[in-house]
């Protein structure tokens, strides 16, 4: 791509991605996912399997996080602040014009067997019933 396109391009994926934010922003300050008979789906994983999924209280965290409420979030689901953290981290060093990660820390967090054992590390242990294990379960 031609760099006189770059810039309208990318100003374009920001532009796209904040409406985005803002209407979820909106639909999870609205909507209360806790709430009986609520428009978000439930998991499917856990409906089949019974074990909390690494996503299994997300949108209940992203709810608790729009109203304010961080220690409710973590409750809900532990991963998903440190989570929103290094996606906001990875959108200002593609983005922004200045570089705020050095070379290992940017392997690290790009890292696709990182994130991925991550999520199946987290997701083995919320499972596990024993204290302190148990308290990565949802809220």
């Amino acid at each position: 791509m031609r760099p006189s396109r770059r810039l309208p391009m990318k100003a374009a994926v920001v532009a796209v991605a904040l409406v985005a934010i803002a209407g979820g922003f909106w639909v999870l300050r609205t909507f209360d996912p806790n709430a009986v008979g609520n428009l978000f789906p439930r998991c499917m994983f856990h409906a089949l399997t019974g074990w909390f999924c690494p996503g299994c209280g997300m949108t209940r965290a992203l709810h608790a996080l729009a109203q304010g409420d961080l220690p409710r979030a973590l409750s809900m689901n532990v991963l998903l602040v440190p989570m929103l953290a290094a996606a906001l981290l990875i959108a200002w060093q593609e983005l922004g014009n200045r570089r705020l990660l050095g070379p290992t820390a940017r392997a690290w967090l790009y890292s696709p067997a990182l994130w991925i054992g991550l999520l199946l590390v987290f997701g083995v242990l919320r499972n596990l019933p024993w204290w302190p294990l148990r308290l990565l379960a949802p809220g």
